[in-house]
C-alpha cells in the first residue's frame, strides 16, 4: 500500500479529532484511536467518510502495554506502514486537588497514561519506523509529533500530576529527537494553550475574561484547529531539520512580558 498512513491517539473528539481531519485532508489515510469501542465511535467515522476522508479506527488504551503492542501490530497488518504518529491521547485528574492532597492513585492514573503511555507509544513507533526504512518503502519519511500543554512549564497546584505528566512529555520529545536523528526521523512537540474543547467548556467563561484582561497576547481562546494547523506544518516535512522543536499553539502565552 503506497498511501501514507497517519495515526492519531485520543482522536475521538476535540484537538485529536481536528488533527485527524486535517491530516486526512492533506491526503493521509488516518487511523483514529481512543479508549472507546469502534461501535461507540461510529458516528465520528461516518462523518469523516461523508466528507470524503479516508479514516479508520483502532481502539487503544495507551496506558496498557497489551493495547499498545496490539495497536502497532494491527497498523502493520492493515497498512504495512506508518508515516506519522501523533501522540495526543491523555487524561486529566478525575478530581482536582492541591498538590499537598494529591493521591498516588491519581498520580499513577494521569502519569501512567499521559507520560508513560506517550513514552512507550513513541518507542514502539520508533522501532517500527526504523524497520520500515529498511524495507525501502516508496516516499517514506516518517515523523512523530507529541502533543503536550502549556502545563509542561506552568504551575497549576490543583492538578500537579497533570503538569508533571506534560513536563515529562517535553523530555520524551527531546530524548527521541536526539536518538532518532541518525535515522532521519524527526520528533516534535506541540504545546496547546487554552483551547476551547469539551474539557474546557465548563470554565470557558472564566478563561475568556482572563484572556480579555491580557492573559495572552492574542485575545481569544484557541480552537482545536489552531493546534491541528501546527501539526499539519510539522507533517508537511518543511520543518524536519528542526527536529526536537517545540511549537507553542497558545496565542503567545509563552512570551515573557512586562
Amino acid at each position: 500500500m503506497n498511501k501514507k498512513i497517519a495515526a492519531v491517539t485520543g482522536s475521538r473528539r476535540g484537538i485529536g479529532l481536528a488533527i485527524a481531519k486535517t491530516l486526512a485532508r492533506m491526503g493521509y489515510s488516518v487511523v483514529l484511536s481512543g479508549t472507546r469501542s469502534e461501535e461507540e465511535t461510529r458516528d465520528v467515522l461516518d462523518a469523516l467518510v461523508e466528507e470524503g476522508l479516508d479514516a479508520s479506527y483502532l481502539r487503544c488504551d495507551i496506558s496498557d502495554r497489551s493495547y499498545r503492542q496490539a495497536f502497532f501490530e494491527e497498523i502493520d497488518h492493515r497498512f504495512g506502514r506508518l508515516d506519522i504518529l501523533v501522540n495526543n491521547g491523555g487524561v486529566a485528574p478525575k478530581e482536582r486537588r492541591d498538590v499537598i492532597e494529591t493521591s498516588e492513585e491519581s498520580f499513577d492514573y494521569v502519569v501512567g497514561t499521559n507520560l508513560k503511555g506517550t513514552f512507550f507509544m513513541t518507542q514502539l513507533a520508533a522501532r517500527y519506523m526504523i524497520e520500515l526504512q529498511a524495507a525501502s518503502l516508496e516516499d517514506y519519511a516518517p515523523r512523530i509529533v507529541n502533543v503536550s500543554s502549556i502545563s509542561a512549564y506552568t504551575s497549576s497546584v490543583n492538578r500537579g500530576e497533570y503538569c508533571v505528566s506534560k513536563a515529562g512529555i517535553s523530555m520524551v520529545t527531546q530524548l527521541f529527537a536526539d536518538c532518532l536523528a541518525e535515522y532521519g526521523i524527526p520528533v516534535f512537540e506541540v504545546r496547546p494553550g487554552i483551547i476551547l474543547t469539551d474539557m474546557t467548556s465548563a470554565v470557558a467563561e472564566a478563561y475568556e475574561k482572563r484572556i480579555a484582561d491580557g492573559l495572552t497576547p492574542i485575545r481569544r481562546m484557541g480552537l482545536p484547529q489552531d493546534v491541528a494547523n501546527c501539526v499539519a506544518a510539522l507533517a508537511s516535512g518543511m520543518l524536519d531539520f528542526a527536529t526536537g522543536q517545540v511549537i507553542n499553539a497558545d496565542g503567545g502565552f509563552h512570551i515573557r512580558r512586562l
